[in-house]
């Protein structure tokens, strides 16, 4: 196998990549392990002191719930991996509060985190309005967790297809019309002729519609092994740590896999 990385877009956390060489079981595993694996940390439990607010309790800690933190991977462990054996210390758990007072929007850049390092990825993400005289005050405990637990620990977004492959004939170069009938605008015409936009292709979703319009003077295909990865981060984790954390949990499952056969056999 090979990866062949197309675009990396570290403003917007998304990076995009072929994987070379591989097949639909391979691609799929790395897939789900990217969104139910790899852990990240996130608010599990919320103990509230006051709240007077407009909203419920279990309103208030659903919201915080949904808030992705920066992780550290080196810092924090899995509770079940933990020394602690997940009865809680320093390695796995994380204690934050929120002291507010109306009138104000109380927004995620109010959480108080005891590490500096773990802090909302998007600040501005309100939680609840407090009018005047209103009060909320939380103590909340974040622990490491998996996508495949709850979707709040899921690290980002990870979809893959087949790598397009377009041919286009002598005839089908004069059917122009699939320049504006392509949703994705692969083709371009230049010189009067009907050219496949090089930069463009990869957008192709092999919706098939200039094959329609060419009736079968342009093909569109795939290769069965190439895969054209899609990665989102939420923010936890940055694309390049979410892939390699991946890569070694699927190492991991393979070992143990391997160790299960053995056990088998004997």
């Amino acid at each position: 196998m090979d990866i062949k990385l197309i675009k990396n877009d570290v403003k917007n956390r998304k990076i995009s990549f072929i994987l070379k060489d591989s097949d639909v079981a391979f691609a799929n595993a790395l897939r789900r392990i990217v969104i139910e694996d790899v852990p990240t940390l996130a608010i599990e439990d919320v103990e509230f002191r006051k709240n007077t607010s407009a909203l419920y309790d279990e309103m208030v800690a659903l919201r915080l719930g949904l808030i992705p933190l920066k992780t550290d991977l080196k810092s924090y462990n899995l509770p079940e991996e933990c020394l602690c054996k997940g009865k809680g210390c320093a390695q796995c758990q994380l204690k934050l509060i929120i002291k507010a007072k109306g009138p104000k929007m109380v927004y995620a850049a109010d959480l108080k985190s005891k590490d500096p390092k773990v802090k909302p990825i998007f600040p501005k993400t309100p939680i609840v309005k407090l009018l005047k005289g209103q009060v909320l005050e939380v103590e909340m405990t974040a622990v490491m967790g998996k996508g495949k637990e709850h979707t709040k620990w899921s690290p980002g977004l990870v979809y893959y297809k087949y790598d397009p492959k377009i041919t286009i004939t002598k005839k089908g170069q004069d059917i122009l019309e699939c320049v504006d009938a392509c949703p994705q605008k692969v083709f371009d015409k230049k010189g009067g002729k009907l050219e496949i936009n090089q930069k463009r292709l990869l957008d192709c979703h092999l919706c098939g519609a200039c094959e329609d319009l060419s009736k079968g003077e342009i093909k569109v295909g795939r290769d069965v092994q190439d895969f054209v990865f899609f990665v989102e981060s939420w923010g936890q984790l940055n694309c390049k740590e979410i892939m390699l954390e991946a890569s070694e949990i699927l190492d991991k499952k393979l070992d143990m896999f391997e160790k299960e056969i053995k056990t088998k056999k004997k």
